[in-house]
């Protein structure tokens, strides 16, 4: 395949579409059919772009049209595409040592990166413990609840996302990711109404039986969902009370995506384990628990570690990391997440009540969901938005929610250009 002529370049580009017979995508989509597993690969039939090239918050497909991306490569792009600080560090990194030993020998970055996730993080005393993916940031929050507590019972929420290995997905809640597994999956978790009265949590922690509960503090792929005011602190006080674990799944609304380091921090929590990912890695594959070390010190025990992986603290991606979270800092990200929040609620407030389509509206910094009436007025959107050069994503159990996720670098040009276009496309 011959990439098109055309480069990204950084700076504050909006969408350029070439109108073109998109040869190239039905051409790959015709080999993969050939060679991938359809059911476990991109769905290429119906427009969607191949892409090639990805910069700050604009992406390029194999046909040379130019995208402004609102999902952040499903909220991993915090600080954009192919931030030139964290391509230099891994490139550093990469003439240096590309592969190391796991939990065997280890390396200097590794510290290094658990000492600034420790900084960020609001868990008193924290250790870190690090993984492969979000999905398995959950399961290792998961397995040092149960080693720490003895217990063997888990609290989580309807709805939730938290990954779709086994464990995690005994926490998830959607029909369509558990229903051909169900028999496989443990039977130790109960699930309540995210937001549910603090009554029913106490009646449910107060038997002593759970060693966690595990909760997104802004519900993500699942819809979208904020806690009812002051919901999480009382969470968290009733876990301190009952001897049960608060485990914080931040691997979407961590890195200042929703206007603070992490969501919890909105309400002051400190959860005793927190999960993140996904931003983490600036784009390489990366998470980690922070927790505190009492908690922690369940693992110290003679002999191979009990959870580790042969890519656990990778070094390229402990360099993208390391890079990512100094970009945060630097570019005061933190505060632009905020900023861009401002403007999503001023621009989509009046949307219920200018669309006729539109059930709500509602979000946090720079995650926000649309609740569409059906899935129908949902998917409508989602092409012609995408028609108009701007990619979003759909959650929600039945697809009805239009999820925005800018990266932080998002220039106010490209937003407002964004939500012009998006009200075009409600109309």
């Amino acid at each position: 395949m011959t990439a098109p002529a055309r480069r990204l370049r950084r700076g504050d580009l909006l969408p350029r579409l070439t109108g073109a017979d998109r040869a190239a995508s039905r051409m790959l989509a015709r080999r993969a059919a050939r060679v991938e597993t359809a059911g476990l690969a991109p769905k290429l039939d119906g427009g969607s772009p191949l892409w090639l090239e990805a910069l700050g918050a604009n992406v390029l497909d194999v046909d040379g049209n130019r995208y402004l991306d609102l999902t952040s490569g499903f909220g991993v792009a915090v600080v954009g595409h192919r931030h030139p600080a964290v391509v230099a560090a891994v490139r550093r990194q990469s003439g240096r040592l590309v592969h190391g030993l796991g939990d065997a020998h280890g390396h200097p970055l590794r510290i290094e990166l658990a000492a600034a996730l420790k900084a960020v993080a609001p868990v008193r005393d924290g250790r870190v413990g690090f993984a492969v993916s979000g999905a398995d940031a959950v399961e290792l929050a998961v397995k040092t609840a149960l080693l720490a507590t003895g217990r063997s019972r888990l609290l989580a929420f309807e709805p939730a996302y938290h990954g779709l290995t086994f464990g995690a997905l005994a926490l998830s809640s959607r029909p369509h990711f558990r229903r051909a597994f169900d028999r496989h999956l443990h039977r130790r978790v109960k699930r309540l109404a995210y937001g549910c009265a603090p009554r029913r949590l106490a009646s449910e922690l107060a038997g002593g039986e759970f060693a966690a509960v595990v909760v997104e503090p802004v519900v993500g792929r699942e819809g979208i969902l904020l806690p009812p005011p002051g919901w999480l602190v009382e969470l968290g006080s009733l876990c301190r009370r009952h001897g049960t674990l608060l485990v914080a799944d931040e691997i979407l609304t961590g890195g200042g995506r929703t206007g603070r380091w992490f969501a919890v921090d909105h309400d002051a929590v400190q959860p005793d384990l927190l999960c993140c990912g996904k931003a983490l890695g600036g784009g390489l594959p990366i998470g980690a628990v922070i927790g505190s070390a009492a908690v922690m010190s369940a693992w110290d025990a003679p002999g191979e570690a009990r959870h580790t992986a042969t890519f656990v603290a990778h070094p390229l991606a402990c360099a993208a990391a390391l890079a990512t979270l100094r970009v945060i800092a630097d570019e005061r990200l933190v505060d632009r997440g905020a900023r861009i929040g401002a403007e999503l609620a001023a621009a989509l407030s009046d949307w219920p009540s200018r669309f006729a389509q539109v059930r709500a509206v509602r979000g946090r910094g720079a995650l926000w969901g649309i609740e569409w009436r059906s899935p129908a007025a949902a998917a409508g959107f989602s092409e012609r938005l995408l028609r108009r050069g701007v990619l979003i994503l759909r959650g929600g159990a039945t697809g009805c929610v239009t999820q925005l996720l800018p990266p932080l670098v998002t220039t106010a040009r490209q937003l407002a250009f964004a939500l012009r276009e998006a009200a075009a496309a409600a109309e």
